[in-house]
């Protein structure tokens, strides 16, 4: 590299923990990295550092769990990566901050770009690095990469892509230092706002068609009910609907594609076509194949997921 800048990181998840690496290996003075506070998970005691605290400690980089902290660190830029915090204006007028959004802005600006692109089943998304305003995302575009979103993709494929380009793009931006940045461009167009997702984004709702069911499936953590308990899906194929779904496992039944939801052995009823699940978590137990579980629970004529 040409020019090694002296900078400060905030990120907390596991995706902030590659461009905090980039940047160390590309040479760059990482003064002081701020994370969010340790957290209690589980159901004792201990707390749980974040993985860009983990990173920088095993790196030996100063940590703070205060954004303020940058602005006595000497520090010529700040970058962020999923930190978590809106960045307020004061520290902003102290210190220049860039930031590493993973979409192609201004849609899905907020908390779960990754995740909203691929619900949306949104054909590409991108990586953007731009200029921290104090507003949600809404600064300035430096550099962007587009990345296509596969029609199989899962999140956590395409998340690893997406932090892959990101990590080139800021090391490519960061080659000269911070001035060798380019003049930033202004967001244009139609902005959308990446909510959380709630344990409801991910509940199945057998109404909906078999490819927007997918993209559910694709998260990770989708889920519905069967006699009353929750049953994850952990993969699913989107195919054509069943020609007979009121014979539930293998018996007799009237032809025509039943209720949304219907069993057809492994194969679920949509709004339109169904998903052929494929491996599945019952409540209280560990993932399995799809077609163990209904042979174990032995499933009646006419029975439907998600009808509790």
């Amino acid at each position: 590299m040409t020019g090694v800048a002296r900078l400060a990181f905030l990120g907390t998840p596991d995706m902030a923990v590659p461009p905090l690496r980039a940047l160390v290996d590309d040479g760059h003075d990482v003064a002081l990295c701020v994370t969010r506070p340790d957290r209690r998970r589980g159901r004792g005691s201990a707390v749980t550092p974040s993985p860009v605290k983990e990173a920088a400690l095993e790196l030996g980089i100063p940590v703070s769990h205060s954004m303020e902290d940058v602005a006595d660190a000497g520090v010529e830029l700040a970058v962020v990566v999923a930190y978590g915090r809106i960045i307020p204006a004061a520290l902003l007028a102290r210190v220049p901050m860039v930031n590493l959004h993973f979409s192609l802005l201004p849609r899905w600006r907020g908390a779960a770009p990754v995740e909203r692109a691929l619900l949306a089943g949104d054909e590409e998304t991108g990586v953007c690095l731009m200029k921290l305003e104090e507003g949600l995302d809404t600064g300035p575009v430096y550099a962007q990469i587009v990345v296509p979103i596969g029609d199989t993709v899962e999140l956590p494929t395409l998340r690893e892509q997406l932090v892959t380009a990101g990590c080139a793009l800021l090391i490519a931006a960061l080659q000269h230092g911070m001035a060798g940045l380019p003049e930033p461009v202004p967001q244009s167009g139609e902005p959308t706002i990446a909510s959380k997702l709630t344990s409801e984004d991910f509940r199945l709702q057998w109404e909906q068609p078999a490819a927007q069911l997918h993209r559910v499936v694709r998260l990770g953590r989708a889920w519905t009910t069967f006699r009353g308990k929750r049953l994850g899906i952990l993969r699913a194929t989107p195919v054509a609907a069943p020609a007979d779904a009121g014979s539930g496992a293998g018996g007799a039944g009237s032809a025509g594609v039943g209720p949304p939801g219907t069993l057809v052995g492994t194969v679920v009823c949509a709004g339109d076509g169904a998903l052929a699940l494929q491996e599945v978590q019952p409540e209280s137990r560990g993932p399995m194949a799809a077609d163990d579980w209904a042979r174990g629970v032995r499933i009646l004529a006419g029975e439907r997921l998600g009808s509790d």
